[in-house]
């Protein structure tokens, strides 16, 4: 549906949020951001904790905190993942759902399952997808609720913690429309 163009992959490569390298120290940023969601917006009932990655996911988990929302693809920087990042991975509780999604791509069925994710409410669930998850941070932070956390691998530096927030978002929206293909109908489906 959607394809990253050549343009787009230096200013990608750019964190949407604040880097972190212990598990702790981000997930009581995950915390705090959900408390102040709650705080100035008592609609929202409910903050959730979307990975994107297999080690960052892993790392979480191993952390105490098993994600709401894991998206893992079976490979780190391209490379098969570590057997101890597997097993943790294969021991994640909850719902599993496939997707396809080829290198460099959004495609439809990731956009659709991104966006059942947002709305249900059986959790934890893990989206394993067949080809690449790297860009799904994108059109996650649109089709998640305000007060959730998006956090992807940031290669060689950490974890990045992307607190949902109308500027992110806008950000998010921005990237996305320069992506080639059908970018009207693949954000009409995360609104």
């Amino acid at each position: 549906m959607l394809e990253l163009p050549e343009t787009l992959r230096g200013e990608l490569k750019e964190p949407l949020g604040e880097i972190y390298t212990a598990p702790d120290a981000l997930l009581t940023a995950v915390d705090d951001h959900a408390e102040a969601t709650a705080a100035s917006d008592s609609s929202i009932a409910e903050t959730r904790l979307l990975t994107v990655g297999d080690v960052v996911t892993a790392t979480l988990a191993d952390a105490g905190r098993q994600p709401d929302i894991a998206v893992i693809d079976g490979r780190t920087e391209r490379e098969p993942i570590d057997p101890a990042v597997e097993a943790t991975l294969s021991a994640l509780a909850g719902r599993r759902l496939s997707v396809t999604n080829p290198p460099a791509t959004i495609s439809e069925s990731l956009l659709t399952t991104l966006r059942e994710a947002a709305t249900t409410t059986e959790l934890p669930l893990t989206i394993s997808v067949d080809g690449e998850e790297d860009l799904a941070a994108l059109p996650a932070i649109l089709a998640l609720p305000a007060g959730t956390s998006v956090v992807y691998g940031q290669p060689d530096e950490g974890m990045v913690h992307v607190p949902v927030r109308p500027a992110v978002r806008t950000t998010a929206r921005e990237l996305l429309a320069e992506f080639d293909g059908d970018t009207d109908t693949a954000l009409s489906m995360l609104d």
